[in-house]
Formats: C-alpha cells, sequence, structure tokens
C-alpha cells in the first residue's frame, strides 16, 4: 500500500481476506456441512450461507435450509474460519431475539460469528411466511431501528459476547444504507464493478466524516460471485476492497474458484 493509499483509503490498510457463501440450496445439509469443511481447509476466511427460505436460483421450490440454525451448527462444525449470513434479513426475526442468536453462536463458535444484516428484498420470503414486505424505504427505517436495539441487548446479556461482534450491513444505497453502515458496521459488503464500488466507498467515507468516524475502521467486501481473481482482483483490490466474496450453489458446490482467489489472497499478502 502506498502513502496515498494509506490517506485516501484507509481502509486498504487491512490485509486481503477471502469470504465463500455456500447457498444453502438445491443440496442436502450432509453436501453443504461436507462443502464448509473444505472450505475451511482450502484456507477461506470466511464461511457464509444467506438468510433466505426458498432457491433464489434453479427450481424455485427445490432444496432449501434455514439460516442459523445452520450457523449454529457450523459452529460445532469448525474450528478456525468465521462464520456468518451474507445476509440476516432483518424484517424475519425480533431484534433482541437475533442479538440473543448472535451471542450464542458467538460463544459455540468460540468468538467466530460475524453479524452480516440487511434489510430484506425477496417478496416470496415475506409473503410465504406471514411477514408484511412493505416498502423498500421502511424496511431500511426499521433496520435503522433494529441496529441499536441489537447493540443494546448485547450489552445486557449474561454471559455477554466473547468479542465485540463484527457488523456487516450488505446493500449500497446511498442515502440510507450506507449512513447505517457508518453508525454502526465494522464491514461493508457491496456489488458491482471497480468504478461503481469506488463511487460507494466515497460516499460511505462522506457519511463517516459528516459523523466523526474514521473510514479506516470500515473493512469493505464486495462479491465477486464465480469470477476469477485474474478478471477482477486487481481493479478492486486497487478500489481498496479487502474482503472477497465468492458463492457456489448446490448440488455440486465447485470449489475450483475459491481455490485460485485463496492462492491469490496469499500471493497479494506475500503468504
Amino acid at each position: 500500500m502506498t502513502d496515498s493509499e494509506s490517506t485516501e483509503r484507509p481502509y486498504a490498510a487491512y490485509p486481503v481476506r477471502i469470504g465463500f457463501q455456500i447457498q444453502p440450496q438445491h443440496a442436502e445439509y450432509a453436501d453443504i456441512r461436507r462443502t464448509v469443511a473444505q472450505a475451511e481447509e482450502i484456507g477461506v476466511d470466511i464461511a457464509f450461507n444467506w438468510d433466505h427460505f426458498y432457491p433464489l436460483s434453479g427450481e424455485p421450490d427445490g432444496l432449501h435450509f434455514e439460516c442459523w440454525t445452520m450457523l449454529a451448527a457450523w459452529a460445532e462444525a469448525t474450528e478456525r474460519v468465521e462464520i456468518g449470513a451474507l445476509v440476516t434479513c432483518n424484517s424475519y426475526r425480533n431484534a433482541d431475539l437475533l442479538a440473543d442468536m448472535a451471542r450464542t453462536v458467538d460463544h459455540i463458535s468460540d468468538g467466530r460469528l460475524i453479524l452480516g444484516i440487511g434489510s430484506g428484498w425477496f417478496e416470496r420470503d415475506y409473503d410465504e411466511y406471514g411477514y408484511e414486505f412493505g416498502t423498500a424505504g421502511g424496511r431500511l427505517n426499521a433496520l435503522g431501528e433494529a441496529l441499536p436495539r441489537i447493540e443494546a441487548r448485547w450489552a445486557k446479556l449474561n454471559p455477554k459476547p466473547t468479542r465485540d461482534i463484527p457488523v456487516l450491513i450488505g446493500g449500497g444505497g446511498e442515502k440510507k444504507t450506507l449512513k447505517l453502515v457508518a453508525q454502526h458496521a465494522n464491514i461493508w459488503h457491496g456489488f458491482g464493478d471497480a468504478e461503481t464500488i469506488a463511487h460507494k466507498h466515497a460516499v460511505l467515507d462522506e457519511h463517516c466524516k459528516t459523523i466523526g468516524r474514521d473510514p479506516g475502521e470500515i473493512e469493505r467486501s464486495t462479491a465477486v460471485g464465480d469470477k476469477s481473481p485474474d478478471a477482477v482482483g486487481k481493479s478492486l483490490l486497487d478500489v481498496g476492497t479487502r474482503l472477497f466474496t465468492v458463492s457456489a450453489s448446490g448440488p455440486d458446490y465447485d470449489l475450483g474458484q475459491l481455490r485460485d482467489w485463496v492462492a491469490w489472497r496469499d500471493e497479494v499478502n506475500g503468504k
């Protein structure tokens, strides 16, 4: 990292990390469990699932499993890798209950949980499970109300979390979402090419400036899907992304691209 980068993008001081979203769809749980174990063995930094009730691609009524009960199982099935949802839907659980669930998985995992959270968007989940879908603005307002409640509940619980649980907020809305990131998050997760991500970083930096927070406190994460590090790694690295999240779906979780990203991480970090 150059002196210019450390001044303009203080979050570029983070080492590169690799996340792997194991989409819990179209696979038996035994295959999902095997995949998270293999990902840990490969050397991934974070294993993510997602918080939905139905597949997002392929057969709409295909095999699918619930997020948080799975994370508790992963906490026992893994030893080193951090775990979390990419991302929890705020609408699906009372904020204080979610805080307690997160604290419990934090203890089960011996301090390896990341609380990934967002406002929610998949309308079928809401309709089928009886939640009010409302509006995008209303869901973001609800997220803004929930985050302080989660933080307050963590302070009251006995025992308390094993650490200050990192909060990851996903989403790119510039007026509300990125403001919430500046106020509450340790990690921001976004989508898009390097130009788009650079713009979102600048907006987030301005929100940080407004509230007096150091933007270098917020690690920057980008979804890379099934793209290779040769295709997008350097361009995203150059704009300050340090957490790169690969994703794969069942029934056959392809780990080839993940291996390439882990090797690229080690090369960039000088390991």
